[in-house]
Order: structure tokens, then C-alpha cells, then sequence
């Protein structure tokens, strides 16, 4: 393993350190976690970015509805 020196200020050490699963716990762990939940193996499929691009399309078209509306919108039928 290569190692390399990164600076980092004290405030950031700190929460890196109550970041640490257990006291022994390298940076270099803490931090491989972190990029392990931060990327997302498995990319969004086609589909789904059309159904976001339709989602933002009706967002900026005023389309949408307080959740109370559409309780009370169901509750009429």
C-alpha cells in the first residue's frame, strides 16, 4: 500500500475521528467507508431518468399537490 500525507484541518480530523467505527479504526477505513456508501454501483437505468426528467417537467409546470390534497382528494371517491 502507498501512503500519502493529506491535509486536513482540525475540525474535519475531529469529525473523521466520530466517524470511526471502533478507536483503532484508521482514517483510511473511515474514509473507504465513506466512499463506499457516497458511490452507487449500479447506475440509474434509462427508464428511471426519463421518469425524473418527466417528475422535474411537472415540478416546474406547477403540477404537483400538497400530500393533504390528495388524501382529500381520495377520500371524495
Amino acid at each position: 500500500m502507498t501512503s500519502v500525507t493529506v491535509r486536513i484541518d482540525s475540525r474535519l480530523r475531529d469529525r473523521l475521528n466520530a466517524l470511526k467505527a471502533h478507536p483503532r479504526e484508521s482514517y483510511n477505513e473511515v474514509i473507504g467507508r465513506l466512499v463506499d456508501m457516497a458511490v452507487d454501483a449500479e447506475p440509474l437505468s434509462e427508464e428511471t431518468l426519463q421518469d425524473l426528467e418527466r417528475s422535474i417537467e411537472d415540478l416546474r409546470a406547477g403540477r404537483i399537490y400538497a400530500l393533504d390534497e390528495v388524501v382529500a382528494e381520495l377520500k371524495e371517491e
